[in-house]
């Protein structure tokens, strides 16, 4: 089956990684670069097993447009996320034996390098995907 694990950030957390004044540590090269050799690995292992399907990071909330609507007509929102929120920041699709799997290899996410105050507040969820109508029944 496939789930899709999901990880979030703020616009505070993207503005840190680019090394804007936060109020919080502050990311530094050595943060960032070995975010990044991390997440490299974490997915060529994923690819290695063959459970990998899929995963993106996503640009910044600041970057977001929401679409709605009002009175019937469509209305676009820039940034509709204020700079505490967390967002959905990247997302990894992966097929595996069960959710026990899914979740083990989530966890793996804990061990992420980044500042303290990163590491404190990270999370993930982990969401099996719907191959079809049936699936949304139960």
């Amino acid at each position: 089956m496939k789930y899709m694990i999901l990880s979030y950030a703020s616009q505070q957390d993207y503005d840190g990684m680019a090394g804007k004044d936060t109020g919080k540590a502050a990311w530094t090269e050595a943060d960032f670069a070995a975010m990044g050799a991390f997440m490299e690995k974490f997915n060529a292992d994923l690819a290695e097993s063959g459970e990998l399907v899929e995963t993106r990071g996503l640009a910044a909330p600041v970057l977001t447009r929401r679409i709605g609507s009002k009175d019937g007509e469509s209305v676009v929102t820039d940034g509709p996320y204020a700079e505490t929120q967390e967002v959905l920041a990247g997302y990894w699709i992966v097929e595996c034996d069960s959710f026990d799997r899914a979740v083990e290899i989530a966890s793996r996410l804990g061990d992420t390098p980044a500042p303290e105050s990163v590491r404190t507040t990270a999370y993930a969820d982990i969401r099996p995907v719907v191959e079809g109508r049936d699936d949304l029944i139960g």
